[in-house]
């Protein structure tokens, strides 16, 4: 009889356990599956949120900021947020310091083909496959002051009947302050030795051969020829984008570096350098003395 009473007991206890345990986690599955819900909500939210600037990429810019490249009045370029979606990149970044581009995020933004160029069956010919220029007749100062091309003012005319003696202008001072005082050439040349007095929208060389703004390299070329020749080699000049040979590349042209009215006073304007980089934690201006006074980099 006792242990069948052990037994009855025994019983008894489990089963009341059993639903006072049952009980509980009833009420405790609710709780858990709520929290993997909101769980999977936010993550499907932070994933949302991490898609979002793919999925509509900012293209605002901001256009009240400005670089300049090689020197000031050649060429401004408007910095574009967002060029490059996959990092998030402008096209460019302008120097707090300088007001020049620091870097680019896209150097071909902006770029068009450079087009034909002519060849000499030499080691000159280069690498002009893939080259791409900043096209330059929408920077030239005059077109962006008064909104109209040179022939609105200049009508083409026989060139063979242009005066081209040095005299002072009437206009554009803002280009060259004393045209009477061109130095370019040593004074051995004037307007119509680069400009198409035939198409006033253009230039020539030497040859008498129409050439675009966006092209000054074949009418520098025409008396440069030794410079010429290295800037087509990649010997002189900048240029950027892939190293390999017929890759993609931004080549500058001769105007975007050298202003050809003001040769003698600026034969190539310096830009002001970058600050130095912030020393090293830990590391002071007398440490840095004292390391380059030990031949330290």
């Amino acid at each position: 009889m006792i242990s069948a009473r052990k037994y009855v007991r025994a019983a008894i206890f489990f089963g009341l356990f059993a639903l006072v345990t049952g009980g509980l986690l009833f009420q405790q599955m609710p709780e858990e599956a709520v929290a993997q819900d909101a769980a999977q909500d936010d993550s499907g939210s932070a994933a949302v949120q991490e898609a979002a600037p793919d999925a509509t990429p900012a293209t605002s810019n901001a256009a009240s900021v400005e670089c300049y490249e090689s020197i000031k009045d050649a060429t401004k370029l408007p910095k574009v947020d967002n060029v490059v979606p996959k990092y998030g990149y402008p096209n460019v970044k302008c120097s707090p310091t300088t007001g020049a581009v620091l870097w680019y995020g896209d150097p071909y933004y902006g770029t068009e083909p450079m087009g034909e160029m002519p060849k000499f069956n030499d080691k000159t010919d280069g690498d002009f496959a893939q080259a791409v220029i900043r096209p330059r007749v929408e920077h030239l100062k005059t077109l962006i002051q008064t909104n109209m091309q040179c022939s609105s003012c200049h009508p083409g005319a026989d060139p063979a009947t242009q005066q081209n003696d040095p005299r002072q202008l009437m206009m554009h001072q803002d280009i060259i302050a004393d045209a009477q005082n061109l130095q370019h050439g040593r004074g051995a040349i004037w307007c119509f030795d680069c400009h198409n007095a035939a198409n006033r929208d253009t230039l020539a060389d030497q040859q008498g051969n129409e050439v675009s703004f966006n092209e000054s390299q074949k009418v520098c070329g025409s008396c440069h020829g030794d410079i010429y020749s290295d800037w087509r080699m990649g010997l002189h000049g900048k240029r950027t984008g892939e190293w390999k040979v017929g890759g993609k590349k931004r080549w500058w042209t001769c105007t975007e570096c050298h202003n050809p009215h003001t040769v003698q006073e600026h034969r190539f304007q310096p830009i002001k350098p970058e600050p130095p980089p912030a020393l090293p934690r830990g590391m002071s201006e007398d440490d840095f003395k004292g390391a380059d006074e030990h031949g330290g980099h």
